[in-house]
């Protein structure tokens, strides 16, 4: 069993940052890859960000330059690091975590970020 719980999120104004973070727990093993989603009221969710154990990394154009995406693998944790913000980054934060090997692809509860002035 494995659960994803995530921190961050919360009200900034534009230009501002703010920091995620999603710790996976349970027994983790098989993990591939972690990323954030986010989801526009009526709309569905799109990924932001992700990065596989490897290293590689994938970026929505939207946030390229301005979102940086970490991974500690030593305690399955992943960080989304995002600066610059934009009130069109207003959004519901998923965290992701997909293990392959185990057919698993789990999701975080989602966490609200709000940037407005």
């Amino acid at each position: 069993q494995v659960q994803l719980v995530e921190s961050g999120g919360g009200s900034v104004q534009p230009g501002g940052s703010l920091r995620l973070s999603c710790a996976a727990s349970g027994i983790v093993f098989g993990l591939h890859v972690m990323g954030w989603y986010r989801q526009f009221p009526g709309k569905q969710r799109e990924l932001v960000a992700s990065l596989t154990t490897t290293g590689r990394a994938n970026y929505a154009d939207s946030v390229k330059g301005r979102f940086a995406i970490s991974l500690d693998n030593a305690k399955n944790t992943a960080s989304l690091e995002m600066n610059s913000l934009k009130p069109e980054d207003t959004a519901v934060y998923y965290c992701n975590a997909n293990f392959p090997g185990r057919g698993m692809d789990l999701w975080g509860k989602g966490t609200l970020v709000t940037v407005s002035s």
